[in-house]
């Protein structure tokens, strides 16, 4: 079963060179806000360092599965901005399409337990990635591509980045790159009506739909998975993988559905599973996978994620996923 094809022809808006071209020959461009992470140690008196954000989750993970993977995005010209190049050059991830912003902070955020779950708090008002505009993502580093990736999150952040995606996205599409998109629901930045237009609108022009069941119930206002499902698909996306956390996600496309089951694993921490989820699925369909097979795979990559605490740390490369289902399978 191949990936529904939604090449569409047209005129590209024409955008000014405001970076360099990505690195030759990449697979997937991820537009989004980098986060620098500290996570509240046992106790909560200190604070562990790390990287988050969605997108720069889901380029490390489609990068350690073995596609190569850009991110566009802005980063402060500070410490945190520092680290994440750092980071994405360790992990092989493009930095091409990277701005520095003298104006502008690196976004950061915290995260304490709770007996519930975690608590987040956000300071990202204003901060680099939020002033990432259409102009800053060149039409030749399209070129090639299999995949431009965005979520709803690059969406939320500020008029002007929910304004990049759709203009990457039409340039995208106009010269045959595929589409995927996380609808990464965070209504702390926007709300409810106008992340369902939003959302709406942008599954109408993707080829891969990554919700999670979470974020779903609140954009569609039903309860049941294959319900959800149907709807994305009545939207126009020719692929939806519903996250469905621990129980694994539901392939649809129109032609037919299967829910693919998770793995068992010894979970502490999900803070980026599912953008695990979504950089190994789609790096499963770039590497020739089809839908379901790239399903089991990253529900597996999403498992071992949450084995570790933080958002990057844990994510796991490729010969360990592949450890991970060869033993399911015994």
């Amino acid at each position: 079963m191949s990936v529904p094809d939604r090449r569409t022809g047209g005129r590209a808006r024409k955008s000014p060179a405001a970076a360099a071209p990505a690195p030759a020959r990449v697979d997937v461009i991820v537009m989004g806000e980098p986060m620098a992470e500290f996570v509240a140690e046992p106790g909560g008196q200190q604070y562990r360092h790390g990287h988050g954000g969605d997108a720069s989750n889901f380029a490390v993970a489609a990068a350690r599965q073995g596609v190569r993977a850009a991110i566009a995005t802005r980063l402060g010209c500070d410490a945190f901005g520092d680290g994440f190049m750092d980071l994405w050059q360790r992990e092989g991830v493009g930095t091409g399409l990277v701005l520095r912003d003298p104006d502008h902070p690196t976004a950061v955020y915290f995260v304490s337990p709770l007996v519930s779950g975690h608590a987040f708090t956000y300071y990202r008002a204003g901060s680099a990635a939020s002033h990432f505009a259409a102009g800053d993502l060149p039409d030749a580093a399209l070129d090639g591509v299999h995949f431009l990736h965005a979520t709803g999150i690059t969406q939320a952040i500020s008029t002007a980045s929910c304004d990049a995606v759709f203009s990457a996205i039409e340039r995208a599409r106009a010269r045959g790159v595929k589409v995927s998109y996380d609808t990464n629901l965070r209504l702390k930045l926007w709300d409810l009506p106008r992340a369902r237009a939003i959302v709406n609108e942008t599954v109408r022009l993707c080829d891969v739909c990554l919700p999670s069941l979470d974020d779903a119930r609140l954009l569609t206002g039903l309860e049941d998975a294959d319900a959800i499902a149907d709807v994305f698909l009545k939207l126009g996306a020719p692929l939806v993988a519903l996250k469905l956390g621990a129980e694994g996600c539901l392939v649809a496309t129109p032609d037919g559905r299967r829910r693919v089951p998770g793995i068992r694993v010894d979970s502490v921490d999900a803070t980026g599973a599912g953008d695990t989820f979504g950089g190994a699925f789609v790096a499963g369909l770039v590497q020739g996978s089809d839908p379901y097979e790239a399903a089991r795979y990253a529900n597996a990559a999403a498992g071992l994620s949450t084995r570790g605490y933080g958002a990057v740390a844990p994510i796991p490369r490729r010969a360990e996923v592949l450890e991970a289902l060869s033993a399911q399978s015994k």
